[in-house]
């Protein structure tokens, strides 16, 4: 058997195969509610094929989303609706995840095709952003409201609340997201990260955020289901968050029960210049393999099925986070089968296209 489709169990959870749908936001959610486009968008890729499919950053708080249209879960009336999607999902032999997320100094914007420009508290679509220190992300935006030790405890609990709610709406996996330069990531940088409390200076401090919330989470979230962190590998930027920083909290989040670390990277900084190139965040996920000793999934233009296959017979991840070649075509998985000489279970309704 191929290692993209040799089963994967973490806890009590099996993985049909090592094909994962990574977190995508879709912007089309009115007052976090998700609706029949995350249904119709979510449910295509489980019968796709995919191992494991992964909601778009769903928010915790009102203020942690990135737009007014983000999905949400701080409340009890948003898990009807996630419910009728995880019971598909299911249904179609894929395991239903969610990324829970807070946004931070990058929340408070417009849609991506409506420019995605911050945009102020009294504005229609706009509110108070907050982050660990008065730093703005880029020149021109919004200056961040430095978050007290009281709005942290709040912070914390948000996603511990959301966990519960998540665990009633049906999903088997928690993802919690530290990248891309939002909150938790914030916390993690020295580069936007200028407290002198418990929670900066130094790089346990710094890390202490990010702690508390797997804490929070693992409180509520069953010993038998997977919790996975997506982390900042490096904010490609001197004095930042690097490397070396994530393969050591990686270390000490599979102390913290984590089971998979999720290797993305950037976002912090703003007009850093990333050479980018086929599965150019792969030697991430290798580092923290490897040095770690958790598992971890390989994500950044990986496209072509061969090249998802060697990612894993190298032992450079033990899975693959698809994204955006999964918006070009939801059934990767099943292709991959075909080129592969695998024989996988087609849904029956497509059984006559095999």
């Amino acid at each position: 058997m191929t290692k993209l489709f040799t089963p994967l169990t973490i806890r009590s959870v099996q993985f049909k195969n090592r094909i994962f749908v990574s977190p995508m936001c879709q912007y089309s959610s009115e007052d976090g509610f998700m609706n029949d486009w995350h249904l119709v968008h979510l449910g295509s890729r489980a019968i796709g094929g995919a191992a494991a499919v992964f909601t778009e950053a769903t928010a915790v708080s009102p203020e942690g989303r990135i737009t007014s249209w983000d999905a949400g879960i701080w409340k009890d009336e948003h898990v009807p609706n996630l419910k009728k999607i995880t019971s598909f999902i299911s249904a179609n032999d894929a395991v239903p995840g969610i990324q829970l997320a807070h946004a931070g100094r990058k929340a408070s914007t417009l849609q991506p095709w409506k420019g995605g420009e911050q945009v102020p508290p009294d504005h229609e679509h706009g509110w108070q952003i907050v982050a660990p220190s008065p730093v703005p992300h880029k020149e021109g935006t919004m200056i961040p409201h430095e978050v007290s030790l009281t709005e942290i405890d709040t912070i914390i609990n948000d996603f511990k609340l959301a966990a519960t709610r998540a665990l009633n709406a049906g999903f088997k996996i928690i993802e919690l997201h530290g990248a891309h330069g939002y909150l938790l990531h914030q916390f993690l940088s020295p580069l936007s990260n200028r407290r002198s409390d418990e929670y900066g200076g130094s790089f346990e401090n710094r890390i202490r955020f990010i702690l508390n919330i797997v804490k929070a989470t693992r409180s509520v979230w069953p010993a038998d289901l997977p919790l996975f962190f997506r982390i900042p590998a490096t904010d490609y930027t001197e004095g930042g968050w690097n490397e070396n920083d994530s393969a050591k909290l990686s270390k000490i989040l599979k102390q913290y029960d984590v089971d998979l670390i999720d290797c993305s990277s950037g976002g912090l900084v703003q007009g850093v210049k990333i050479k980018t190139y086929p599965g150019y965040q792969v030697a991430f996920a290798e580092k923290i393999r490897r040095e770690a000793g958790i598992l971890t999934g390989a994500v950044g233009l990986i496209t072509e099925t061969n090249q998802a296959e060697e990612i894993l017979s190298l032992e450079q991840a033990d899975v693959i986070f698809l994204a955006r070649q999964l918006l070009r075509q939801p059934y990767f998985a099943l292709q991959a089968a075909a080129e592969l000489n695998e024989d996988v279970q087609w849904p029956v309704q497509y059984e006559r296209a095999k």
